[in-house]
C-alpha cells in the first residue's frame, strides 16, 4: 500500500506545484527565494533531462508511456521487497507520472527549481525530476549495500 500511496502524494504534489507557477508566473519570469542561491523561474522544457532532445516532445512523449508501462509491467524484476526498493520504485513511478503528465497536458514539462552555486547555474528542474533522481539514487545506494552485504 506504500508505493500506490507515495506514488500519488509525489505526483500530486508535483502537478500542484505545476499548476501554481503556471497559472502565477509569466514564462521567464524568477522570483529569489534565497538571493544568489534559489529562486523559483518558470521554463517550459520541450526536451529531457538538461534540456537535451529539445524539440523532440512528441517522441519524449512517446519514450515516457513505453517507459512507465515497462517500469510497471517489470517491477516484480526490477525491485527487491526492501523499503528502500518500493521507496525508489514510487519516486520514479510518481516522476514518470508527473512529467508525462505535462507533456500529455501541454506539449512541454514546467520547470521552475532553479539554483545558482556562485557563477554556475544548475539546469532548472521540478518535483518529478527531484522524485525520479531521488528515487534512482535511493535504487543504486541500496543494490549497492545489498551487494556488500551478500559479498
Amino acid at each position: 500500500m506504500l508505493v500506490p500511496l507515495l506514488t500519488l502524494a509525489l505526483a500530486v504534489a508535483d502537478q500542484v506545484s505545476k499548476t501554481v507557477v503556471h497559472t502565477r508566473f509569466g514564462l521567464g519570469e524568477s522570483v529569489a527565494v534565497i538571493p544568489g542561491f534559489f529562486q523559483i523561474t518558470y521554463v517550459r522544457n520541450t526536451g529531457a533531462a538538461w534540456g537535451m532532445f529539445t524539440g523532440f516532445s512528441g517522441w519524449l512523449t512517446l519514450f515516457s508511456l513505453a517507459a512507465l508501462i515497462l517500469i510497471i509491467v517489470f517491477r516484480k524484476r526490477l525491485i527487491d521487497d526492501t523499503l528502500r526498493h518500493r521507496l525508489a520504485f514510487a519516486c520514479i513511478l510518481s516522476g514518470v507520472i508527473g512529467n508525462l503528465i505535462d507533456r500529455l497536458r501541454y506539449g512541454y514539462v514546467i520547470d521552475f527549481l532553479d539554483f545558482h552555486f556562485g557563477n554556475y547555474q544548475f539546469p532548472v528542474f521540478n518535483v518529478a525530476d527531484s522524485a525520479i533522481c531521488i528515487g534512482a539514487g535511493l535504487y543504486l545506494l541500496d543494490t549497492f549495500l545489498s551487494r556488500e552485504r551478500h559479498a
